[in-house]
């Protein structure tokens, strides 16, 4: 029997965390009519788009920002948008400094952090990677 009890137990704490897992706050993202900078000199452009999935209850708004995993002390920016229920952040919601690595190719890093409050209330964080170009 008690054999039983902790199989029981593990497969409870396994069920519980691949659903936890899936029901996670998402992004999804694609360079996708981004134009091709290679010299290390970024553009002003517009956000991409971004589809979110599993956005927390109590978002009002999401905070992004972009990050060079390879050169992460350079800041390339971000923005906020206010969030009500929509699925696809639309591209033109803010503008930041594009991906453009000087040489070869960069990991580049969107982070999304679902907030209560425009300047604060951290409810959940999620991140996105993609190389570049």
């Amino acid at each position: 029997m008690m054999k039983f009890r902790k199989s029981l137990a593990v497969a409870c704490v396994a069920l519980l965390t691949s659903t936890a897992a899936s029901h996670a706050f998402e992004i999804n993202f694609t360079w996708d009519g981004l134009k091709l900078c290679t010299t290390g000199k970024p553009n002003r452009v517009s956000n991409p788009a971004f589809a979110v999935r599993n956005v927390p209850a109590g978002t009002k708004y999401i905070r992004f920002k972009l990050v060079d995993r390879d050169v992460p002390s350079y800041n390339h920016g971000g923005g906020v948008v206010a969030y009500s229920g929509q699925k696809v952040i639309k591209p033109g919601a803010f503008k930041y400094k594009s991906p453009c690595p000087p040489s070869g190719q960069h990991t580049y890093e969107w982070r999304a952090t679902a907030q209560s409050k425009k300047n604060g209330g951290a409810i959940a964080k999620t991140a996105k990677a993609r190389k570049y170009p």
